[in-house]
């Protein structure tokens, strides 16, 4: 592989949605000339007390050949779509989500399913997707099965709400739209925070609200107008109290949508109930939770 790129990096475990995962991973690395990177998640066998296993108990036994030799057949039904891509494999002796976010300090970008066997399955305080979602060091492409499959142009949704991390969103999302020649649609969901002022009418408060979503709006747009001219970009300005419903609802038809892994007002970053993680649990197509690269080599 490749060392002087870095890779995207997808995490795999011979699950459907693992593969569906691995070949979005694949058409992205081509479209973004990155090598490809294919990881999976073990624990070892011998960690009993980690496990809870005493020296007593029945020894488990050791997956790591076959799922080399899974990851072998995965890699090599990768290359014969696209031939020219460098494909590289990896088991950590890691669970999923930690083997995942610790190759995201040397990612351009993870994928990752939403749903998984072994290593990659859900757990019970959240699925290994909204771990790296929440945690990772890039940005993290879930892939969130459609209902119905989006048309060639559909469009690739962005929620931003003025923070810095959905601006990161929003040159995530012309970047994207640039490369597979699809339009973006900038979206707010904006709500009146203004506390009762008998001098003031609703209206007068609902228009304030609104001119101020249209001037966030127009802010994160405007720097990548000149350098995307031929992305066509529509603005959409939602007066709702709640922006994971509204955004999980933009979500169908489109081929992607992309928020900032944190973000203020609607958008409040917490680890559980965040937008994001509302969207990587409800989402209707692929989301893209966009990271700042804190960590790289």
């Amino acid at each position: 592989m490749d060392n002087s790129k870095q890779p995207i990096v997808v995490g795999v475990d011979g699950s459907s949605s693992s593969t569906i995962a691995a070949e979005y991973a694949a058409a992205l690395a081509v479209r973004r000339n990155r090598p490809l990177l294919l990881v999976h998640g073990y624990l070892y066998p011998s960690a009993y007390g980690a496990l809870g296993f005493s020296p007593y108990s029945p020894v488990m036994p050791d997956t790591r050949d076959s799922v080399d030799a899974m990851m072998k057949a995965s890699a090599e039904h990768l290359r014969q779509q696209y031939p020219d891509l460098d494909i590289g494999t990896l088991q950590v002796a890691a669970g999923g989500a930690l083997a995942l976010i610790e190759q995201s300090q040397r990612a351009e970008l993870l994928v990752v399913g939403c749903r998984g066997l072994g290593g990659f399955a859900e757990l019970l305080l959240g699925s290994v997707s909204s771990q790296v979602a929440a945690h990772a060091d890039c940005p993290v492409i879930v892939i969130r099965p459609a209902d119905t499959p989006p048309p060639a142009d559909a469009p690739i949704i962005v929620g931003v709400d003025g923070s810095p991390e959905s601006a990161l969103a929003v040159g995530f999302g012309f970047t994207e739209a640039a490369a597979r020649g699809v339009g973006v649609t900038v979206l707010n969901v904006y709500w009146v925070t203004a506390h009762l002022d008998l001098r003031r009418s609703g209206e007068e408060l609902d228009n304030e609200a609104r001119e101020h979503a249209g001037h966030l709006v127009s802010e994160a747009v405007r720097p990548w107008l000149d350098r995307y001219p031929d992305v066509p970009v529509t603005t959409t300005l939602l007066h709702h109290l709640n922006p994971e419903y509204q955004l999980a609802e933009a979500s169908r038809g489109a081929s992607l949508v992309v928020v900032g892994a944190r973000g203020r007002g609607g958008f409040t970053g917490l680890l559980l109930g965040s937008v994001s993680q509302a969207l990587v649990h409800h989402g209707h197509c692929p989301v893209a939770v966009v990271h700042a690269h804190r960590k790289s080599q």
